[in-house]
């Protein structure tokens, strides 16, 4: 499946500080995403919610591939609409019938289509913001006839109106314009990211900064940098084992992103069982690998069901 989440450019090699990263991202997204943990750790949570999504903005900007006909790339927006359109009326029907957070009162075929199209709930506002920053990137450096500065200004203008209209964020929004940038400016994801063990300390003084806790301040962007860098100091240490199952996470990253929030919500039902521990770090030990081997297995159960390729647009969804 051509998406964003994965190095698709044909005879590129293969970046895997990239797919380390989106294993970093993904896991902390799912973490997070359990209400038990996040309730727990709220000051962490607002940390890590600052840079985890901006940082896998940025790099589904500088992967998307837009040197491909109309037809192809239209494959590839498609094969992210029709998990993003599954996905999140699965999500906003169960808003409607359960006490989550998200919860919808009163659901209306208006309200429904709402938060189909224009003001996702939950977890799935990612695959829409990228379809439609996506859209928009193909349409301007494809049929824009200008320099690669005046596309990305307009582009940049482009995602300013969207996020006029309430559709995307802006700050979301200018984190895939950053991808972009690198991208079109010709460089090298790890030359504008570069490892350096002094970002720890650049985080450790924004850490007891709450303030810079968003991803829409000066303070926000330099904690997304400051992740990336001391990131890429960490990575050449990293026993071979555990390089592989980041890599692995990372490559798949997807489809941990699209089936999580399901397991997530099962694991709710551990709370009686493991209340007992403070930390609630027992809970996560436990709930984080049943999130991700569920998602494994739904995606080998969709494999041998044979309705894969009408989901993802492919017979094998496991990289």
């Amino acid at each position: 499946m051509d998406s964003p989440f994965n190095q698709e450019v044909k005879n590129v090699k293969r970046i895997n500080e990239l797919d380390f990263f989106k294993s970093l991202f993904i896991l902390l997204m799912i973490s997070f995403h359990l209400s038990y943990i996040g309730d727990g750790y709220p000051y962490l949570k607002q940390f890590v919610y600052t840079f985890h999504m901006p940082g896998f903005l940025i790099i589904s900007g500088y992967l998307m591939n837009i040197n491909k006909s109309l037809h192809n790339y239209g494959r590839t927006i498609i094969w992210l609409a029709v998990p993003y359109l599954i996905m999140e009326s699965g999500y906003v029907l169960m808003a409607s019938a359960l006490p989550i957070r998200d919860h919808v009162d009163d659901l209306t075929l208006s309200v429904f289509f709402n938060k189909l199209i224009v003001n996702p709930l939950g977890p799935y506002w990612y695959l829409h913001t990228l379809i439609i920053c996506g859209m928009l990137y193909f349409a301007v450096f494809r049929w824009v006839k200008a320099s690669s500065l005046s596309r990305l200004i307009i582009l940049g203008l482009s995602y300013y109106f969207m996020s006029f209209l309430g559709i995307v964020s802006l700050a979301c929004a200018m984190y895939f314009l950053a991808g972009v940038a690198i991208r079109q400016g010709g460089y090298a994801f790890l030359d504008i990211f570069r490892k350096s063990w002094w970002s720890f300390v650049g985080l450790i003084i924004l850490l007891f900064h709450p303030v810079t806790f968003d991803k829409a301040t000066f303070g926000g962007a330099l904690i997304v940098y400051f992740v990336f860098s001391s990131s890429l100091a960490v990575y050449p240490y990293l026993p071979v084992k555990l390089k592989n199952i980041l890599l692995f996470l990372g490559r798949n990253s997807l489809t941990l992103y699209v089936f999580s929030p399901i397991f997530t919500i099962c694991c709710k039902a551990f709370i009686p069982y493991l209340s007992f521990d403070p930390t609630r770090l027992l809970f996560l030990g436990v709930s984080l690998p049943v999130c991700i081997f569920g998602c494994l297995i739904t995606c080998k159960v969709l494999e041998l069901l044979h309705v894969s390729p009408l989901i993802f647009g492919r017979k094998h969804i496991i990289i």
